[in-house]
Formats: C-alpha cells, sequence, structure tokens
C-alpha cells in the first residue's frame, strides 16, 4: 500500500470508529430511556432491561455502521481538502479515481459486516426477542413483580402491589391485592407471603397474618376476614401466538417463498450494505472544501443526501411489497440512480467546468 493510501485509511478509521462510539451512545441512552420506562410501568421485568436493550441495538446496528463509514471518508476527505493536503497528493500524481481504492480498502470489509448483519443478524435477533418476550409472557404473576410497582394481569381483574421481593425464595412483604370476580371487590393484605407449586403444576400465593375485605361497590354488605394463612391461586399467563413475520426470517426462507412481502424484505434488508458502499465512493468528489470558503454547505448536502437516499430505499420497499414493481426493478431504479448521481458528481467536481 502506497504511503498516502495508508495514512488516508488511517484517519478514516479513526474517524469512522469516533463517529460509531458517538451514535452508538446516544442509541444506547434513547434505547435505554424506552426500555426502563416500559420496566417502571411493570409491562417488562427488571431482569429483561439488558436483554431488550441488546435486541434493540442489534435492529439499528446496519444504520449505524452504514452513516459512521460515511462520515468517516466524508470527514476524512474534506480535512485532506481543507489543509491542502489533497492538492498535494494530486499534484504528486495521485488522480481523482486514485482516491476510490482506499476509500474502498477502507469500506468494503466493514460493507460485508453490514450485510452479513442486515441480512442474517438483524432476523435471528428478531426472532430471539419474539421469544425472549413469549417467555416472560408465559410467567407467573409473582415472578413479573417489582417491588414498590403496581402490576395489573393481562385479564385487568387484579393488581399486585408489593413493598419488599425476595426472588430467590419466592417470599414478598407488605402485599396489597385488589381484585374483581364475579361483580365483587375484593381487597387484601398481608404482612408477608411466599409461593408454592403443587403436584398439579398449579402455583398459590400463600400470604400470611392479614385481613380481606370483600363486598359489592356501592353496598353495604362488606365484610372482613382475618387470618394466619391465605392461599391464592396464580392463573398462568396467556401466551399470544406469533406468525412468523417477513423480518423473522432469514434469507433463504424469504427466496423459498418470493411473494411480494417476502421480496420487499429482501430489498430493505440489501439496502444498507449498497447505501454504505455508493456513499463512501460518493464522499470522495463530496467532500471538497475551498479553503477560502465555508464548508458548512458540503455538510447539509452530505446529510441531506444520506436522508433521501435511506428513505427513498425505505419507499422501495413498499413499492415491492405492494406489487407496484418487482424487486429487481426497484434496485435497478433507486441504486442505479444513485449510482449516477455519484458519476455525476465526479464529472461535475473533476471534469466539468467547475473542476478544481
Amino acid at each position: 500500500m502506497q504511503r498516502y493510501e495508508r495514512a488516508v485509511t488511517r484517519e478514516m478509521v479513526a474517524s469512522a470508529a469516533m463517529a460509531f462510539a458517538a451514535m452508538s451512545a446516544i442509541m444506547v441512552v434513547v434505547l435505554l430511556v424506552r426500555v426502563l420506562g416500559k420496566a417502571a410501568l411493570g409491562d417488562i421485568a427488571g431482569e429483561a432491561v439488558l436483554p431488550m436493550l441488546g435486541f434493540g441495538f442489534l435492529r439499528f446496528l446496519p444504520v449505524l455502521l452504514s452513516l459512521s463509514l460515511f462520515i468517516g471518508v466524508f470527514v476524512c476527505l474534506t480535512r485532506l481538502w481543507r489543509d491542502s493536503e489533497a492538492v498535494i497528493w494530486m499534484n504528486g500524481g495521485v488522480g481523482p479515481l486514485g482516491w476510490i481504492r482506499p476509500v474502498l480498502r477502507f469500506c468494503l470489509p466493514v460493507v460485508l459486516i453490514i450485510a452479513l448483519v442486515s441480512l442474517e443478524g438483524v432476523p435471528w435477533g428478531v426472532r430471539m426477542q419474539a421469544e425472549y418476550e413469549q417467555v416472560l409472557q408465559a410467567r407467573e404473576q409473582v415472578t413479573t413483580l417489582t417491588p414498590g410497582v403496581f402490576v395489573e394481569d393481562r385479564q385487568g381483574r387484579r393488581v399486585v402491589f408489593v413493598e419488599r421481593l425476595d426472588s430467590d425464595r419466592g417470599r414478598v412483604g407488605n402485599v396489597f391485592i385488589h381484585s374483581q370476580d364475579r361483580g365483587r371487590m375484593g381487597v387484601t393484605v398481608a404482612r408477608q407471603g411466599n409461593v408454592q407449586s403443587m403436584e398439579n403444576g398449579d402455583s398459590f400465593l400463600v400470604l400470611e397474618q392479614g385481613k380481606r375485605y370483600e363486598g359489592v361497590p356501592g353496598e353495604a354488605d362488606f365484610w372482613m376476614v382475618a387470618y394466619e394463612r391465605y392461599g391464592l391461586r396464580i392463573p398462568p399467563q396467556e401466551v399470544i401466538e406469533r406468525g412468523t413475520l417477513p423480518r423473522m426470517m432469514g434469507v433463504a426462507q424469504l427466496w423459498q417463498n418470493p411473494v411480494p412481502r417476502h421480496m420487499g424484505e429482501w430489498v430493505s434488508r440489501l439496502g444498507y450494505p449498497l447505501i454504505a458502499l455508493i456513499l463512501c465512493v460518493l464522499a470522495i468528489p463530496l467532500s471538497y472544501v475551498n479553503p477560502r470558503a465555508g464548508r458548512s454547505l458540503n455538510v447539509v448536502f452530505a446529510i441531506l443526501i444520506y436522508a433521501a437516499y435511506a428513505n427513498v430505499v425505505g419507499l422501495s420497499q413498499g413499492w415491492v411489497s405492494r406489487s407496484v414493481m418487482s424487486a429487481g426493478q426497484s434496485l435497478v431504479l433507486v441504486h442505479g440512480a444513485m449510482l449516477l448521481l455519484v458519476a455525476a458528481f465526479f464529472w461535475y467536481r473533476f471534469k466539468g467546468p467547475w473542476a478544481k
């Protein structure tokens, strides 16, 4: 590798790594706030926060990698033009097309990783998340309790609150239960309790040293019972069966049944590595900066082009899913048009009337 290629590649790696770290930190914070909000409401167990965070991050990984690549190449080449290093290299015999080789040498390995994650990694993560959510749904209500949080069962007939929870031994402390059954309202309180499993597979929350109040709201015939031990059956949660969605399927499964929905999903997945590769090449003419002029316009163009390109790829998925066009036509129309734009930028910057 020539000297300028080593220097350019090293700087692109550093710029892309910093961009990926910054965007990943922002994405993790956004996902963490969303997941913690669900955990605070009792929708998911506290132990499910990290797995759900990992599944969410994997889903956005192709976007983060492709955008980091584009930023890394664009920032590196922009600095070379701003500091006049690009002019020195070009006077030394490095033509406009000579910048393509170091850019591709840097981008192609990461593009292959993006393709692997997009085509197989993301659907695997979606499948694992669906299975994990079904496991959480099938768990008994007491195992989803969070100290200090009111937890409602999926039938909406019982609300449970515990102040203390020892999940290892299945013991709870200071329990409050509000229930509705056959038009009668019941309130049960207890100082402590524990979970017991019967031989037939049923589970009971056995409360100790408490009271139960029961009656019909609006009537005066409430009755109160003080008890030493009171058993409350814990109904198993209903597991909602989910069909196999296109985003859960591997590439082989999509091609085994090439209906429009499956082809639309395939077009969307293939778009991530193609976006990364084409935009990295586009960054070469787009990064030109006149040292005596501002560089804000190029940055704005770069942001708008990436946003527009990614949105058009998303639209093409809908076109293919609705049979407006085939998958091949979508790829040629969207990515072929972008390649023509890249060629136009190269001509405009290095061969046309505005060549510098």
